[in-house]
């Protein structure tokens, strides 16, 4: 677990920086990460020195330049850092969301349906979403649990949705009764 305290921008702006790597396989501009979180790319580059400086990204210089994330980076975000990470689908509004994963699922309040949510920490921009959107997740591999839910909320600094829960189901191969 890392002891390595940041700011709620620094963390927005190191989870994307996170996100836009694994899209890109290759060093992220600082435009790239300003367009994603609404800040001037001035600011991107003044946060990249700070996180540069914690040893959590650094900077890969030329034309294809810009930053990349250190194996410190995922520890202070508490993601693991896997080449090949389980795929667990993500569905947004009936469309398959390729450039996401779904990386832990916390269920809240399970012993009251009527206000049953789920956490997702996804591996992706959140940013697409908004409130009242509909949300698939899974089948996950283990459990072939699979989760359906309305956008409720969303935490930046985790890069995670809140859902409210429509409706579960695990083995999803069994027929519906």
């Amino acid at each position: 677990m890392s002891s390595i305290e940041l700011t709620a921008s620094q963390r927005a702006v190191l989870q994307e920086l996170v996100n836009l790597y694994r899209e890109a396989e290759n060093a992220v501009k600082g435009e790239d990460i300003a367009a994603e979180v609404n800040r001037n790319p001035g600011t991107i580059r003044n946060q990249m020195q700070s996180l540069k400086a914690l040893q959590l990204v650094e900077g890969v210089p030329g034309p294809k330049g810009g930053y990349r994330p250190t194996a410190a980076a995922y520890d202070a975000l508490q993601m693991e850092q896997m080449d090949q990470a389980a795929d667990v689908p993500l569905v947004h509004n009936n469309e398959p969301v390729p450039t996401a994963n779904v990386e832990q699922i916390d269920l809240t309040s399970v012993h009251h349906p009527e206000e049953c949510r789920a956490k997702l920490r996804l591996r992706g921009s959140i940013s697409g979403f908004a409130k009242g959107d509909s949300v698939r997740v899974g089948p996950t591999p283990l459990s072939r649990l699979r989760i359906d839910g309305t956008v409720e909320g969303q935490d930046d600094t985790n890069n995670s949705l809140v859902l409210t829960i429509d409706g579960m189901r695990a083995p999803v191969d069994e027929p519906e009764h």
